[in-house]
Order: structure tokens, then C-alpha cells, then sequence
């Protein structure tokens, strides 16, 4: 970690998520799980959730002291306000999209870090805006090389696949939120099936026929398929754009269609994937065969992304600087994150 290394104390603090513990394991970074108990699950777990990350994170500053706190949890804000700690809050969703984590987190962070697609809403005055996107802080080419070799762990030599990836949509801000359901996930299948491998990665379990198209991929290769991919179809925020951002194909399902500004900056400006609403089944269907019976998709898309790098920023080294900058002003010492 550069923080560790230009002489700063860094502490990693999680809650237990998805396939994070697995990705900090790897990368020999340690780090303290203060939700190690699970997930809670509706309003009232997750309240019960924010009181026992909150206490421990109390407790955990009040030991060691940091002088800075900084990531993607609303815990920060408020501990950092109650202990009298500058809190800088990193996130690229609207927040008009994110409510209650806007509400919980933002009156309380010393500042806010988004992307300069993203509004922030009546908290765009405490709001340092940058020319990049989360995904470019572990994907951009400075940092993140896709290796083929790893492909051919999971894909036949040559092989052409198509990624389709199905999110819970179980967030506090999904409620009412719609995405691909099984009967359209087969239809799709059904047509695009003859252009390349379906693999699916979900979030929760499928019925048999789609269970057969589930492969299990170690978290650390999953960038390396998606960035060899010859489409990526979901409804998925996430790994939507991080297939964007490496240049591969990607169509976007769900509500959430229109309402994000950097999903839309990557979907309308550099036309690196395609948002449809729930509401055009068919539509996604016409567009992921005109994208995978193109033959120059791959080359289109590299282009684009080639665009969009050369206006964005290393965000890595966007976002070390100002911590460096934090950290000199204020004359100490060490940083606390929260991931």
C-alpha cells in the first residue's frame, strides 16, 4: 500500500461482504472484520447493522487513535463527527439513488469524493469532485493488465464467452427495483447462445436450467474474464462498469436506468455499454445480437475506451494525494480506512 509505505500507519476495517474478504486475503492486505456476525436483513436489521459497526468502530478508534478516516461506509461520518476526527467520504452513487446512506453519511463527513459525473444533491458544497470512476482505482491500465492465461482456467483455448451476471438487488435502496428475471435470462440465452460460452455468476440461487450456465470463479480472475468477454449482460451496477471500463461490451438492466450519472456518462458519452429499462425485454435481446454479430465490437469498444482514458485520471493517485495533502496541512502522523 503507498500510505504504508510513505511512513503512514494504515488500519483496514471491514464488514464482511460479498467476495471482499477473499480480495483482501489475496492481496496480503490485514485488515479487522467488525461485522463478522452477518448481514442483518430489513429495516430493523439493518439499523441494528449501523449501531454495531458504529459502537465498534467507537471502540477501535478510541484504542488506536487515528488521525484520519476515510472510505466507502456511512460509519465513518458519524464516528468521525462524534470523536472529533476528519471523515472524508468516498462514493459515485447520486444521492438521490442512496437516500438513506446520503442522510446517515453525508451531514456528518468533513468532505465527500465522487466522480464529477455524480450530483450529490444539497451536499455538492462539501462535495471534491474528480475525472474518473471508483472502477479506475483498481482497473485502470496503470494498475490492473488483463491476462489471458487466466481466461483459459475457465474458457477452451480461442473460445468466445458471454458473461451474464444477476444481482440480488437485496440494498436498502433496491426496494422495488427491477432486473432480469429467469424467464427473460432464458430467452436471452436461447438467442445468443450460438455466438459464444454463456457463463453466469449470480448472486442467489437459479433454477436448473440456469444453474447449468453457473461457473464458479475465484474473485481475484473475474476482471481478467470480464475484460476478455465478448459481452457482459446484467443487472448489476458494478460489474457492468467495470466492464466498461476495460473496454468490453455491456448492457445494463434495471430501474436504476437513467437515475445514475456515472453509469450514464459511460453508457451516453463514451458509448461503452447500454442502459435498458425493465420495460424493453426484447430490446435487450436485438442489442446484445447486434453487438456479438459485429465483428469489429471488440475493436469499436477498445477505442472508446482508449477516449475515456485519455479524459479521466489515475484515481489511485488522485485520491493518495489528497490524503498526503490532509495529512501534511494537519501535521500527523496515520490514517484509519474503512472499506
Amino acid at each position: 500500500m503507498r500510505l504504508q509505505g510513505s511512513g503512514n500507519e494504515t488500519h483496514v476495517l471491514i464488514k464482511g461482504k460479498d467476495v471482499l474478504i477473499d480480495l483482501l486475503n489475496d492481496s496480503g492486505i490485514a485488515y479487522k472484520n467488525i461485522l463478522p456476525d452477518g448481514k442483518g436483513y430489513g429495516k430493523l436489521g439493518l439499523f441494528n447493522d449501523l449501531l454495531k459497526r458504529g459502537s465498534r468502530m467507537i471502540t477501535y478508534c478510541k484504542k488506536h487513535n487515528p488521525d484520519l478516516l476515510i472510505g466507502t461506509s456511512a460509519d465513518i461520518s458519524y464516528v468521525g463527527k462524534l470523536l472529533d476526527i476528519p471523515a472524508i467520504n468516498v462514493n459515485e452513487d447520486d444521492a438521490a439513488v442512496i437516500p438513506f446512506y446520503a442522510w446517515i453519511s453525508y451531514p456528518w463527513a468533513t468532505a465527500i469524493l465522487s466522480p464529477d459525473s455524480c450530483n450529490n444533491g444539497r451536499w455538492n458544497n462539501k462535495t471534491i469532485n474528480y475525472k474518473g470512476y471508483h472502477e479506475l482505482a483498481y482497473l485502470h491500465p496503470d494498475h490492473f493488465l488483463p491476462d489471458k492465461s487466466i481466461v483459459f482456467k475457465y474458457v477452451h483455448l480461442y473460445s468466445s464467452y458471454i458473461i451474464l451476471r444477476f444481482s440480488s438487488l437485496n440494498a436498502h435502496h433496491d426496494k422495488g427495483i427491477r432486473g432480469i428475471s429467469c424467464q427473460l435470462a432464458k430467452d436471452l440465452i436461447h438467442r445468443i447462445e450460438p455466438y459464444g460460452k454463456i457463463i453466469i455468476t449470480s448472486e442467489y440461487n437459479l433454477d436448473a436450467e440456469l444453474e447449468s450456465y453457473r461457473m464458479p470463479i475465484d474473485p481475484v480472475d473475474m476482471h481478467h474474464l470480464l475484460a476478455h468477454a465478448k459481452l457482459v449482460i446484467g443487472d448489476s451496477q458494478t460489474m457492468t462498469a467495470e466492464a466498461g471500463v476495460l473496454g468490453t461490451p455491456f448492457i445494463r438492466y434495471n430501474d436504476f436506468v437513467g437515475k445514475i450519472g456515472y453509469l450514464m456518462e459511460l453508457e451516453e458519452r463514451y458509448e461503452l455499454g447500454y442502459g435498458i429499462k425493465p420495460d424493453f425485454p426484447e430490446l435487450i435481446i436485438s442489442k446484445a445480437e447486434e453487438i456479438i454479430t459485429n465483428k469489429e465490437s471488440a475493436e469499436i469498444f477498445q477505442q472508446r475506451r482508449e477516449k475515456m482514458l485519455s479524459e479521466k485520471i489515475n484515481v489511485v493517485d488522485f485520491i493518495y494525494e489528497y490524503i498526503i495533502n490532509i495529512l501534511g496541512k494537519t501535521q500527523i502522523k496515520g490514517t484509519s480506512f474503512n472499506v
